[in-house]
C-alpha cells in the first residue's frame, strides 16, 4: 500500500491547482459562441461575464446555484489536496451569494501508478470540507486518467434579490479582498522542493462562507472570487462587466508570509505570467516593477473574495471609478 509520505502527488501533474486553468483569453474565445442572443428571464446569472456560478430563479424567493471546479494536485498530501479542491469548488457558490446544498465528486486517477487508498484519502478530504460547509456529498463520477484530478460539481440555493454579481459594481465603491495573495507562488515552491507553507495551506482550506455572508449582511451586491486568473485578472473581469475602472493600491494588497521570498527565488506558476499578459493591454501599471505586478497576477488556488464594498476584517485594496481609458489601474 502506498502511503502519503511515499508519494508526491504534484509530480504526477504538469500544472497544479487553479494555475492549470486554460489561459483567460483562449477560454473567452471558446466560450463566446455559447452566449445566447437573449438570456432567458429566469437565468439570473449566465455565461456572459464569466461569473463564478450559474443562477436560475425557481420561485420569487429562491434560486438554484450550479457550478463545477476541479484541478490537478496543488499539494502532495492527498487529504489536504481533497480539502483544498473542495473548498475551491464550494467558493463559487459563496462568490455569488449562495449556500451550497449538495456536491458530487469529480475524480480522475492514474490507477496503474497511484493506489486506490490514496484516492480514498483525497475523497475523504473533500468530504471533510463539505461537512464544514453543511453540504451533502452524494456520489459523483470517476475516470482512469494519466494525471490525478479532483473537484466537485456543487448545487446551492440563493435569494434572487440578494445575489453577488460580477457586473454590479458602481463608481465610488471600495474594493476589499478577504484572503491574502501568494498561493500560486508558494504552490510552485512546494511542487519544486516539497516545502510546505502552512499559512498557504490554511488560506486554501478556509471556506469563503463567512466572507460571503458578511458581504451580503453589509448590503454588497458585487463580488467575485480570486482564483486562477489572479487578482488582476478577476478585477479586470469585474470592472469590464460593470463598465468601470478598478484602481488597485498594490501596497494595500495582503500577501502570505514567504511569498516575496519565494518569487525572488524564481518560483512562479506559468499561469501568472499569462494572466499579466492578458490584462496588460487595457491596464495602466505606471512604473511598478514587474515582480510587484506578477504578485498581483499570481494564479491563486482557493483564494478569497474580491468585493465591491467593505467587509468587516477585510482590507480595502482599491476602489471603482468611472470608466476611463483603461479597465485596470495600479498605483
Amino acid at each position: 500500500m502506498q502511503t502519503p509520505a511515499q508519494v508526491r502527488l504534484t509530480q504526477y501533474a504538469r500544472g497544479g491547482g487553479c494555475a492549470c486553468k486554460i489561459p483567460p483569453g483562449e477560454l473567452e474565445d471558446a466560450v463566446a459562441r455559447l452566449i445566447p442572443a437573449r438570456r432567458p428571464a429566469d437565468l439570473l446569472i449566465g455565461v456572459e461575464h464569466g461569473d463564478d456560478a450559474a443562477v436560475v430563479q425557481i420561485s420569487p424567493t429562491r434560486a438554484v446555484v450550479a457550478t463545477t471546479d476541479f484541478f490537478t494536485p496543488v499539494i502532495d498530501d492527498p487529504r489536504l489536496f481533497g480539502q483544498i479542491a473542495a473548498a475551491n469548488a464550494l467558493s463559487d457558490v459563496y462568490a455569488v451569494g449562495g449556500e451550497p446544498l449538495i456536491a458530487l465528486n469529480l475524480l480522475g486517477w492514474p490507477r496503474d501508478v497511484l493506489s486506490a487508498d490514496l484516492a480514498a484519502q483525497v475523497l475523504s478530504g473533500g468530504l471533510e470540507i463539505a461537512g464544514q460547509a453543511g453540504c451533502h456529498v452524494a456520489g459523483g463520477h470517476s475516470i482512469d486518467d494519466p494525471e490525478p484530478k479532483y473537484g466537485m460539481a456543487v448545487t446551492g440555493l440563493a435569494d434572487p434579490a440578494r445575489l453577488l454579481r460580477i457586473d454590479a459594481g458602481v463608481p465610488g465603491q471600495p474594493l476589499s479582498l478577504t484572503k491574502p495573495l501568494g498561493t500560486g507562488v508558494l504552490n510552485a515552491l512546494h511542487k519544486a522542493t516539497g516545502e510546505i507553507n502552512q499559512a498557504a495551506v490554511e488560506v486554501m482550506t478556509t471556506l469563503n462562507a463567512a466572507a460571503s455572508r458578511a458581504a451580503l449582511a453589509a448590503g454588497v451586491r458585487c463580488a467575485t472570487d480570486v482564483t486562477g486568473f489572479g487578482l488582476l485578472g478577476h478585477a479586470f473581469k469585474l470592472a469590464r462587466a460593470s463598465g468601470v475602472t478598478a484602481v488597485i493600491d498594490h501596497s494595500a494588497v495582503p500577501l502570505i508570509e514567504g511569498t516575496r521570498e519565494a518569487l525572488r527565488a524564481g518560483y512562479l506558476p506559468g499561469g501568472s505570467r499569462r494572466n499579466l499578459a492578458w490584462v496588460a493591454p487595457q491596464s495602466d501599471f505606471g512604473d511598478l516593477a514587474e515582480d510587484e505586478l506578477l504578485l498581483l497576477a499570481d494564479a491563486q488556488t482557493s483564494g478569497g473574495l474580491l468585493v465591491a464594498g467593505e467587509v468587516p476584517g477585510a482590507p480595502v485594496i482599491g476602489e471603482l471609478i468611472p470608466r476611463c481609458n483603461t479597465v485596470i489601474a495600479v498605483i
